[in-house]
């Protein structure tokens, strides 16, 4: 058995580059989805999600014109030219 049969092929428009926008700075982004972890460290490189400071993602231009919010744990499907704003808060 050739080593070329067992060669993984990866599905079309898996390794799709996006352009995205996180606090109005472009980033480039590969894959179908985003989520609200990768988005944050995107935005602040250092955060820790184990402190009592929190985050709050709000995007637009979405899929199909859509616009809403992430939340921990959430993910949302990328378009190209997406915009993500990125706020820290403070957990009550």
């Amino acid at each position: 058995m050739s080593s070329e049969n067992n060669k993984k092929v990866d599905a079309p428009g898996q390794n799709k580059e996006y352009q995205i926008f996180v606090n109005g700075t472009p980033e480039e982004w590969t894959g179908k989805e985003i989520s609200f972890e990768q988005v944050v460290k995107l935005a602040f490189p250092n955060a820790s999600f184990e402190s009592s400071k929190g985050y709050s993602v709000v995007y637009k231009k979405a899929e199909n014109g859509k616009e809403g919010s992430l939340v921990f744990e959430d993910s949302v499907k990328v378009k190209s030219e997406m915009e993500f704003d990125v706020y820290p808060t403070n957990r009550s």
